[in-house]
């Protein structure tokens, strides 16, 4: 049951696939193909249904769309997603990852360009990726370049490139979900030092929006991973706990300082904060447990973690929810920014160039949420209707 209201409509290609040692199953869908290309990620999770990546699909449509830029070089790409339903962290995981990989080789190879995405890292996917007989995981984009050599090589120093520990490619999401966060601060004339945040998931995206928001003067109360929820009220020690979690986000408890308090996975949602960011799973906002939030934001750096009613009833209440397809859209653009040569492989680069960017789409979000009396998700999803025949026009589509 996907959060994005965005119109559903039958995909180019909807496809399930079963692995013949597990039994797993995994799943594509490419919503459609703009100039013959797709773009989404690859995730890995238990309970990973074709519905849910059908709705990534989707949103990763409008994620696209959203980022067009007619001066820019990146020319946005059609919407696609992979899932496979398979607990990482299964002893079995990695060689289903492979066979799933050589099974949709001539998707990748023709027209779906993907990466890591929840419960995969970028690393795991390339060597799986280079298991399965494929050249790279973006293959498909290369004929659109103008120069690939330069272009693989500008991607691969990038990916290289190491901020105090953390790679540039994993923070290039979570810097995008912190401007979002003080784009909307900044609209409402709050104080970052007075403002409170309290995340779920400290992963790839949680962590360096944690970070990027702890260096803003923001008050980091409450981390939730899958051992539960770390708080407290006076703030957190981003940087110990960076150093102290694991591949899958995992806190190490025993970097822990005096005055944190362990507390249930569930505590982040009624931890007293302004600011609420799930970064981790789908769905992870329902009807019931919506009842418990109190903060003034939920930024949604995870793809689809609010549902549409708790949404609703949180909005009754004067919660206002920034949107997924905006939020933590600059995870892939980064991508095709560096790759087609908007943006070189550096990090101070790729910050301001991040930052630009989602201030501007926040704002003009915001902006249309209140001319229009609407939510911000029905002003993303009106400013992607505005942007997608201008981009059908321009370059053509395949797909509804």
């Amino acid at each position: 049951m996907p959060s994005s209201t965005f119109p559903a409509r039958v995909p180019l290609v909807s496809l399930t696939w079963t692995d013949h040692v597990t039994g797993y199953q995994g799943h594509l869908v490419i919503d459609r193909l703009v100039r013959g290309v797709s773009s989404g990620g690859l995730r890995m999770r238990k309970g990973c249904t074709l519905d849910e990546v059908a709705g990534l699909a989707r949103g990763m449509t409008m994620k696209e769309a959203l980022h067009y830029d007619p001066q820019a070089r990146y020319i946005p790409l059609g919407g696609a997603k992979g899932g496979i339903d398979c607990d990482p962290r299964d002893p079995e995981a990695y060689g289903v990852l492979v066979r799933y990989l050589r099974a949709m080789r001539p998707h990748i190879e023709s027209f779906w360009t993907t990466g890591e995405d929840l419960g995969l890292t970028q690393a795991t996917v390339d060597a799986a990726a280079a298991e399965a007989g494929l050249r790279s995981t973006v293959q498909a984009v290369y004929p659109l370049l103008d120069d690939e050599q330069a272009a693989r090589k500008r991607l691969d120093e990038a990916f290289a490139v190491d901020v105090d520990g953390i790679g540039l490619d994993e923070l290039a999401g979570g810097c995008g979900v912190a401007e979002a966060v003080l784009a909307g601060l900044d609209r409402e004339g709050a104080a970052y030092g007075e403002t409170r945040v309290a995340l779920q998931g400290f992963g790839t995206m949680g962590g360096s929006a944690a970070r990027f928001l702890a260096h803003a003067g923001l008050r980091i109360v409450a981390v939730a991973d899958a051992e539960g929820t770390v708080a407290n009220p006076a703030g957190l020690d981003v940087e110990a706990l960076l150093a102290a979690r694991d591949e899958y986000g995992r806190v190490d408890r025993a970097a822990l300082r005096p005055g944190d308090a362990e507390l249930p996975g569930g505590a982040w949602l009624s931890t007293e904060a302004e600011v609420l960011v799930p970064a981790a799973v789908s769905y992870a906002v329902d009807t019931v447990n919506q009842r418990q939030i109190t903060a003034r934001w939920v930024v949604e750096a995870a793809n689809m973690p609010v549902l549409p009613e708790a949404e609703a009833r949180l909005a009754a209440r004067g919660t206002t929810v920034l949107p997924d397809v905006v939020v933590n859209s600059c995870t892939n653009a980064w991508w095709w920014w560096t790759l087609f040569g908007d943006i070189g492989a550096d990090a101070d680069e790729a910050f301001a160039y991040i930052r630009r960017s989602m201030r501007a789409l926040i704002d003009l979000m915001l902006a249309r949420a209140e001319a229009d009396g609407t939510s911000p998700r029905a002003a993303a999803h009106a400013i992607v209707a505005d942007r997608l025949p201008v981009i059908a026009e321009r370059f053509g589509w395949y797909g509804g």
